[in-house]
């Protein structure tokens, strides 16, 4: 199986029929105790929804914050357990990584429903790919990536989002850092450009005539 084969890719035009243009919000890495709930804070007060690819460990250290996410109407998703690069994984260690991260969402909050699965560093492989189906998982990728995590500054994560943004298009941004690269640097984990520049990325989108949606049922 390829990876165009297994990868769910929203329509381009709008499902509910109304000729609006749709963008959707994406978050890896997280939860983070520090960062997740500033950025729930702009989502909540710009009124927009987002989906959350959550690391499974994360999720059992902050179940406050999976709780937070459904009940203020967002969605989580699956982003492994650990967050290894895939491609170096068997098929048993990958097929692990995606059910003890579901476990671990639905343990962190039992009212959670998880669609979709993201492989960490974007590592679709035939295992993954038949690890997601077998969890009853969408394999979701991006169609945009500002890549927030390196720290360009705010105004650059905004500019490349705008830069790149299509009706339809999945926006890629990073609410926490995985475990393994903590360890980089001090400003590893520091998500505060991507807090800063959601809260002006979400008008200038509006601006733009797109609207912010959740990702839609997939088939």
């Amino acid at each position: 199986m390829s990876r165009s084969d297994c990868l769910y890719e929203v329509r381009r035009e709008c499902s509910d029929g109304t000729g609006r243009r749709s963008v959707y919000l994406t978050f890896d890495d997280g939860p983070n105790p520090l960062f997740t709930p500033e950025i729930l804070d702009v989502l909540a007060e710009q009124r927009v929804p987002a989906t959350f690819f959550v690391i499974g460990a994360y999720a059992l250290e902050h179940p406050d914050l999976i709780h937070r996410m459904i009940a203020e109407g967002h969605e989580v998703g699956n982003h492994t357990m650990s967050h290894p690069d895939l491609y170096q994984c068997g098929f048993g260690e990958v097929q692990r990584e995606v059910f003890e991260a579901n476990d671990a969402i639905m343990r962190a909050c039992p009212q959670a429903s998880v669609r979709f699965v993201r492989a960490p560093y974007g590592a679709w492989s035939e295992e993954v790919c038949t690890a997601s189906q077998i969890a009853g998982l969408a394999a979701l990728h991006w169609s945009v990536d500002p890549r927030d995590w390196s720290r360009p500054g705010v105004e650059a994560i905004v500019d490349r989002v705008l830069a790149s943004v299509r009706p339809g298009a999945i926006v890629l941004l990073h609410d926490g850092c995985p475990p393994g690269e903590l360890s980089q640097g001090a400003h590893a984990g520091m998500r505060d450009q991507t807090v800063t520049a959601l809260s002006r990325l979400i008008p200038a989108l509006r601006e733009r005539g797109f609207v912010i949606r959740s990702l839609p049922q997939h088939h």
